[in-house]
């Protein structure tokens, strides 16, 4: 009855039968175990192209169009909520600086462009608000903070001081921001001043894309890992929140921006093309 449904021959049945799994099905089975550490080990953040490069990493010779097909086939997909909310406060007085940056997100050193943004994160006992500073270089978060309230001393300020402390600033460097009064107002400015190589840079009024990289940083954690987790306390948030940012995603977590290698893996490429320079 199955041969005449799928209208095939019984002898063709029974040479399949006898033939066993073949080479591609046995490859394919052994992949799958590989994709599922994988993916599990990305907390289910990772989607086909990562997953490859992760796969050929470890030695494994796949391409993305046969990882995707494995993946549809044992339904296995990243986990993906498009909500995504950002909030600027720019009705202050405070003089701003222009667009210097211009969307130019692709730069040939570290500490060349610097971005930085706040978000906010939900959790059960009110809301925490998180403070990054971005290099565009290698998209590593060289600053950042997290913060009950929203004041200049306890956003921008408390993750510029860490971003020049892990990478110091010795060459020009543009930092741009939106036009946020953590960002634009005097206690600010008069502290990056004090560095002679700083310029800064703002986005034009209401434009999220001039600040698409710290806007996609946003969207990546919250897609990721916020809203997967549910936060009773601010305090649990922020050891979560420190843990992802610093053993993840500047670690371990493949960025599209990079080739889809780790950050790790990108400095250490550098590394390698100074030293043969």
């Amino acid at each position: 009855m199955m041969c005449k449904v799928f209208k095939i021959s019984k002898s063709s049945y029974y040479r399949w039968i006898k033939s066993g799994p073949s080479k591609r099905w046995i490859e394919n089975e052994q992949l799958l175990v590989n994709i599922n550490k994988v993916f599990k080990a990305s907390s289910g953040s990772y989607g086909s192209p990562r997953i490859a490069a992760e796969l050929n990493i470890l030695g494994f010779q796949v391409s993305r169009q046969r990882t995707a097909r494995i993946m549809k086939a044992a339904e296995i997909r990243a986990k993906r909520k498009r909500k995504f909310v950002t909030t600027t406060d720019s009705r202050h007085g405070h003089a701003v600086a222009p667009n210097v940056l211009n969307r130019e997100f692709t730069v040939a050193r570290p500490a060349q462009v610097w971005v930085s943004d706040i978000t906010y994160i939900r959790t059960n006992k009110g809301w925490l608000y998180l403070t990054v500073i971005i290099d565009l270089f290698d998209r590593k978060v060289v600053g950042w903070a997290m913060s009950k309230g929203l004041s200049t001393e306890e956003t921008s300020i408390p993750a510029w001081r860490m971003a020049i402390k892990n990478r110091p600033v010795m060459q020009k460097l543009i930092f741009h921001s939106d036009r946020g009064i953590q960002y634009a107002c005097s206690a600010f400015i008069n502290m990056v001043n004090a560095n002679k190589w700083v310029c800064r840079s703002m986005s034009r009024k209401g434009n999220c894309w001039d600040n698409a990289v710290a806007e996609s940083f946003f969207k990546t954690i919250k897609v990721e890992f916020v809203y997967k987790n549910q936060f009773s306390t601010q305090d649990q948030a922020k050891l979560s929140l420190f843990n992802w940012i610093e053993t993840w995603y500047n670690r371990k977590r493949r960025h599209s921006a990079l080739g889809y290698k780790t950050m790790e893996e990108f400095e250490l490429i550098n590394i390698n093309q100074r030293m043969a320079a």
